[in-house]
């Protein structure tokens, strides 16, 4: 007898609603290949109802006080933290990740994240007062965009609606999110709870609202006249359209798109930890990570220890489902994801050597191996494309020089890692890298307080910090004549 399959529905001014036109879509359970819910497949009645909520809930929230932004965002926090459980099954029902590495890992950074945000509500100020003509004083306001239509992608649900959410709602904006196609559930929960403070702080409901949808959705989010500025955390395929788009109706763009992070490894690095550390950052979350350390640079004095050492590190990594508490990470998203990062290691070019790994586990769910593949080359296709899984690449490099122009030479910017025990070489390598963020001796750390973004493909704007709050914000001078 077949399962029934859970209801997910809109969230659109504190209402639940069905798509207007009655379509949906199945959501799988990567781990075991199985639909367990059906979501609204939005149309552009369903886009136009969530666009006017938010346009009719924006005059009350852009006029509220910092005060009052503040104390919504931190009972959110409090909510999700009271209702942490159900948040941790959707998520995990959502992506097949390890429940009790959610646990750890995911859901106290989110809640942080929420309650700094909050905080950061109330320091929101232009430049101080002043007489810069004669007669005259000027000052600065800064002051919410407007409605902000977002798209959150499908390996961290949550975690992005937070990014997406908390700022853009310090700042004064009102929202449209609409989170991917393949894992809504986490993101509908986030909106009942959101829905249920705005409630009892006598709130708009329409200052949060979720459409779930496919691609079609996410283009109608950002085609619409209402949005003053669109979000989106996805591919640099979906990044470069989104801000065509935008550009049409000269809409404000945030994009945080692809990766391919370098970790740069010196001669006098600490093997063992750059291995750990490195082991750790490329294999989280099936590596399914825009800053996932999957690039390898390794001095060639130390390319041999290195690669031995990894490969034996990897070989005792578990991936599993979300009840084996023992595994590091989970499935991959779907089937066709699986496929792809599949096809990498199938094209593999013939210098190349699979040390560990490079395979399917299991015949239920979309598991894969935690693989390390020796021997490339700067031009091959593993190197210069994002593979978006469990795969950690290896090449050898002779001088500072080269690693430097190997980390540069592809068409992302966003993360990156030098290994050293040199001081003034660290300072080099980060002033040179051409990526937003340098980490150094360690590999994937992320805090609310400090930015998160990156330069070239990887797409502008900051997540995270007092400048991506900034960037849910709008510029104004005023001159009075004395």
């Amino acid at each position: 007898m077949a399962t029934e399959l859970r209801r997910l529905r809109n969230h659109i001014g504190g209402e639940y609603r069905d798509a207007a036109d009655g379509r949906t879509t199945e959501v799988v359970n990567p781990a075991t290949g199985e639909a367990y819910a059906t979501a609204p497949l939005s149309a552009a009645a369903d886009v136009d109802a969530a666009m006017a909520a938010a346009e009719s809930a924006f005059p009350v929230w852009r006029d509220a006080t910092p005060g009052t932004r503040q104390t919504l965002l931190l009972k959110v926090a409090d909510a999700m933290e009271r209702r942490g459980g159900e948040l941790l099954a959707a998520e995990c029902e959502n992506t097949g990740k390890p429940l009790e590495l959610t646990r750890q890992e995911e859901l106290p950074v989110m809640i942080d994240q929420v309650r700094f945000f909050a905080g950061a509500a109330r320091l929101l100020e232009g430049r101080s007062a002043g007489e810069y003509m004669a007669g005259m004083t000027s000052f600065v306001r800064r002051e919410p965009v407007g409605v902000c239509a977002q798209v959150t992608p499908w390996n961290y649900p949550m975690m992005m609606a937070v990014w997406k959410f908390a700022p853009a709602l310090a700042a004064g904006n009102t929202v449209v999110l609409k989170p991917s196609d393949t894992t809504p559930a986490s993101t509908v929960l986030l909106a009942e709870i959101i829905g249920g403070v705005l409630a009892e702080m006598d709130l708009p409901a329409g200052i949060l609202n979720v459409v779930c949808g496919d691609r079609d959705t996410g283009r109608l989010l950002v085609e619409h006249p209402v949005p003053a500025m669109a979000s989106i955390t996805g591919s640099v395929r979906a990044g470069t359209e989104v801000a065509g788009s935008a550009a049409r109706d000269v809409k404000r763009v945030h994009l945080e798109l692809g990766g391919k992070a370098p970790c740069v490894v010196f001669e006098d690095a600490d093997i063992a930890a750059a291995v750990e550390g490195i082991r750790d950052g490329g294999f989280f979350n099936a590596g399914q990570d825009c800053t996932a350390a999957t690039r390898v640079l390794v001095h060639e004095s130390v390319h041999d220890e290195f690669v031995a050492a990894l490969t034996k590190a990897a070989a005792e990594v578990r991936t599993g489902d979300l009840g084996d508490e023992d595994c590091f990470y989970g499935p991959l998203n779907s089937a066709a994801h699986l496929a792809k990062v599949t096809g990498f290691i199938e094209r593999l070019p013939g210098h190349a050597k699979v040390e560990t790994g490079g395979h399917r586990v299991g015949e239920r769910g979309w598991f894969f191996a935690p693989t390390v593949v020796s021997g490339l080359r700067q031009d091959d296709e593993i190197v210069q494309n994002e593979v978006f899984g469990p795969v950690i690449t290896v090449q050898r490099f002779a001088a500072e020089e080269q690693a430097l122009a190997w980390a540069n030479g592809v068409e992302y910017g966003l993360a990156s890692s030098v290994w050293t025990k040199d001081h003034a070489r660290a300072m080099r390598m980060s002033r040179a890298l051409d990526f937003g963020c340098v980490w150094i001796n360690t590999h994937i750390p992320l805090v609310a307080e400090m930015p998160h973004g990156g330069f070239k493909k990887s797409g502008y704007g900051k997540d995270l910090s007092a400048y991506g709050l900034e960037d849910y914000t709008r510029v104004k001078h005023v001159m009075t004549a004395l």
